[in-house]
């Protein structure tokens, strides 16, 4: 039997999601608790890795079991043995055909970044932060360029081992919100450290350090050389995860929310 999970978890204190020799990642401690509830081993494929100290508001994940349990057991049993920075938020079994990466049509990312001259305390490993005050207007006209099919190389992390840096970014969106500016971004797929690379770009820009053009200019570059900093994991959230209707699956592909911050 396959079953797909749904879950989020607050990613400071793990060193990412996939499983790794010395433990400590979400992968880890979500199959242990799930072999409690299993009475076997059992290990889950995601349908997006998450690096140390980013967080998820909706993973979703499948695993097959020889173990019968109704929806309710693999949610409150997973949950009765996970730490309290992991939750599973629903259970539901599926066709075998069905695979938490290779099925998703998108995925969402939202970055949450602090601008304002004091650090977070409260938010504190939940935002990125940026002391200098940052033009919303110029990053929104840079990130136009990046919409569309592209290649992404000028913002992958040196050790991704995506086969192409070919990535279609459907939607990118800059939002401020108070002290918080809120980028939004969807894909059919992400680079290693992508997202926060863009992040780090447009922090250039709307600092004034770079001009909206030179957004444009370094996508085509294909250079990683030439960009910015990969900026902090502590603002970024996988948001959502998009499949085909005919899967039936409790957030079908819907965006969720990033938990209310004190600005």
């Amino acid at each position: 039997m396959r079953i797909a999970l749904g879950l989020e978890y607050d990613g400071a204190g793990f060193s990412g999601w996939q499983s790794q020799p010395g433990g400590n990642t979400v992968q880890d401690v979500l199959e242990d608790a799930l072999a409690v509830v299993a009475g076997e081993r059992l290990r889950v494929v995601c349908a997006g890795r998450t690096d140390a100290g980013v967080h998820a508001l909706a993973q979703v994940v499948h695993f097959d079991t020889a173990a019968v349990r109704p929806a309710t057991a693999w949610v409150r049993g997973a949950n009765a043995h996970l730490p309290a920075n992991v939750a599973v938020r629903w259970a539901v079994p599926v066709a075998d055909g069905f695979h938490a990466r290779f099925a998703a049509r998108s995925r969402a990312y939202r970055y949450v970044l602090l601008n304002r001259p004091e650090r977070p305390g409260l938010m504190a490993g939940k935002v990125g932060w940026c002391h200098r005050p940052l033009d919303v207007e110029a990053m929104r006209v840079a990130a136009a360029c990046l919409v569309g099919e592209h290649d992404f190389s000028s913002f992958r992390a040196a050790g991704c081992q995506a086969r192409s840096p070919v990535k279609t970014l459907q939607d990118f969106e800059i939002a401020r919100d108070g002290d918080l500016i809120l980028f939004d971004c969807r894909a059919n797929a992400f680079l290693h450290h992508m997202v926060r690379n863009l992040v780090g770009a447009l922090v250039y820009v709307g600092m004034g350090r770079q001009s909206p053009e030179w957004l444009a200019r370094l996508l085509g570059a294909r250079d990683r050389r030439l960009g910015a900093p990969t900026y902090a994991p502590d603002g970024l959230y996988l948001a959502g995860v998009e499949y085909d209707a005919a899967w039936a699956l409790p957030w079908q592909g819907r965006i969720m929310a990033v938990p209310p911050l004190a600005a």
